[in-house]
């Protein structure tokens, strides 16, 4: 379900939105990211679709504030990866 150009960027960002390492590898890190329900989304734009869905107050939010948050990760192809957890 995950690439691995999302495995490799969540395993590198990881601890920018946890405090302990939560996977030490593709595999482990596929695992965790299914169990957490992860979601690739192509664009800025749709991380903020995303999260106007879920209920998250994001008004007022700037694209760089957006995409700086905890739960999101900078893709290096340009997707974001979105982890709740």
């Amino acid at each position: 379900m995950y690439d691995e150009v999302c495995l490799d960027a969540f395993l590198e960002q990881q601890g920018k939105l946890f405090k302990e390492t939560v996977a030490e590898n593709r595999e482990e890190a596929e695992a965790f990211l299914e169990d957490c329900m992860a979601v690739v989304v192509k664009n800025l734009k749709e991380v903020r679709e995303y999260f106007k869905e879920e209920g998250a107050d994001i008004a007022g939010m700037s694209r760089e504030e957006l995409a700086d948050a905890a739960e999101v990760f900078a893709l290096p192809d340009g997707r974001y990866l979105i982890v709740e957890a």
